[in-house]
């Protein structure tokens, strides 16, 4: 019989064709040894899906059954929010939810943003008491929805304030004339889309607006006799824009008192509302949103412990949600200059 010459493949797989049973025993150690790899990486998974979801809720998530006090938080740019509305309407409904904390970090935003979200803790406040936390920065339009809590609380050093609204319109038509760029506007009225940023300033367009941002203003500091103990002439004091510290902000009655957010608790204690309740955060659900990457970025870095890069993540989100101007603007715009 002629000898067998081993193939190429063969000779690179010497085991091949083998059944010894030292070779099966082999094999069978292998299988083990992925399986046990398979496993290990189905459980990694699902333990970073349960991570990613613990993260979301929170670890002090209350169950929706149990009393506790709510904290809401308001911070950034202020705009008209259906979600955030839709979610106070639900809070004020809510018999569990026994108190409100609404804690407060902004410089404002839109009018129209404000006076919706002072509506609906309004509406909260009817149903159960209702303390604000100025935890930073409660100007402009942040000063409004201070305003619809029934208690505001302040930190010494936050700022308070800059009661005012304001409407800006850049004019580049000097520029454009530099350029020698004409801007053709055919309108239907004079003051149609008046004052425009591509053509000389139209004073009788500077006053129709002039008439808007003044009774709009006046409606501000109407709120702010309504909400707060104060004279006629002590509100035309503390509504000229300039902001305050939350010391001064103390003494002028623009806040009733200064402390952090346990002494917003003893005001609910005081209130009647059992000390010893858990607190649990109400936030709007966001799930029709589109997917935002500024969001789903910071969870990544939370996760991996880069607690700055989560933070910049954050704010970036909150600035993309918050870029949407319906109205005349209640917000604090601080200037530095050389």
């Amino acid at each position: 019989m002629p000898e067998t010459v081993p193939s190429p493949a063969d000779a690179a797989r010497p085991d091949r064709g083998r059944t010894d049973p030292e070779h099966v025993a082999d094999r069978r150690r292998l299988r083990r040894k992925l399986g046990f790899w398979r496993v290990l990486g189905i459980l990694a998974a699902v333990i970073a899906v349960i991570a990613v979801g613990w993260r979301i809720a929170g670890p002090d998530e209350i169950p929706a059954g149990r009393d506790h006090v709510a904290r809401v938080s308001v911070s950034g740019m202020i705009t008209t929010d259906r979600e955030a509305a839709e979610m106070l309407r639900e809070l004020a409904e809510t018999e569990t939810a026994r108190g409100v904390i609404v804690r407060i970090n902004s410089p404002g935003g839109t009018t129209t943003g404000a006076e919706e979200l002072f509506t609906a803790l309004r509406e909260v406040a009817r149903a159960k008491p209702t303390v604000a936390f100025v935890d930073g920065l409660a100007a402009s339009g942040g000063y409004i929805a201070a305003l619809g809590a029934d208690h505001i609380v302040s930190r010494q050093t936050a700022i308070v304030g800059s009661i005012g609204v304001l409407i800006q319109v850049p004019n580049v038509s000097g520029l454009l004339d530099e350029l020698g760029i004409e801007v053709v506007e055919i309108k239907s009225t004079p003051l149609k889309a008046a004052p425009s940023a591509v053509s000389p300033v139209d004073e009788d367009a500077v006053e129709a607006i002039r008439l808007v941002v003044s009774d709009t203003y006046q409606w501000f500091v109407e709120l702010v006799g309504e909400r707060r103990p104060l004279s006629v002439a002590e509100v035309e004091r503390v509504s000229d824009g300039r902001v305050w510290n939350g010391r001064q902000a103390l003494a002028l009655g623009l806040v009733d008192a200064l402390g952090d957010e346990e002494t917003a608790r003893a005001w609910l204690a005081e209130a009647g509302i059992d000390e010893d309740l858990p607190v649990r955060d109400w936030e709007p659900d966001r799930a029709e949103d589109p997917f935002d990457v500024f969001a789903a970025g910071a969870l990544v870095a939370d996760l991996a412990g880069l607690d700055g890069l989560s933070a910049t993540l954050a704010r970036a989100s909150a600035r993309a949600r918050g870029f949407r101007l319906d109205g005349l603007l209640a917000l604090w715009q601080p200037r530095l200059e050389n």
